[in-house]
């Protein structure tokens, strides 16, 4: 992976030890590559989809249809991003 001394580095926020494929609920982001605006814009404080972020909004919702054993939960659709919580009802795997 190329990484730019420039761009500010996130240290991680697993837990080292901790199974992430075990049941429960987990906050999740998913960034576009190089952050692109590719979901819309924010006008006057609110967010407003482009049909990108549209087929994101109506696809969060199809995800548990796709994976048993994974529920959705609250989402947020950013112009670069998209934060969420999933929830896994049984152990992955």
């Amino acid at each position: 992976m190329n990484k730019k001394p420039e761009m500010h580095q996130r240290r991680s926020l697993r837990l080292k030890e901790y199974d992430y494929s075990l049941a429960g609920a987990y906050f999740i982001t998913i960034v576009t590559q190089n952050r692109s605006s590719l979901f819309g814009n924010i006008i006057d404080g609110e967010m407003h989809l482009n049909d990108a972020g549209k087929m994101i909004d109506t696809t969060w919702y199809e995800i548990p249809s796709f994976y048993p054993g994974v529920e959705v939960d609250a989402f947020q659709i950013m112009p670069n991003h998209v934060h969420g919580i999933i929830i896994l009802s049984e152990p992955v795997g």
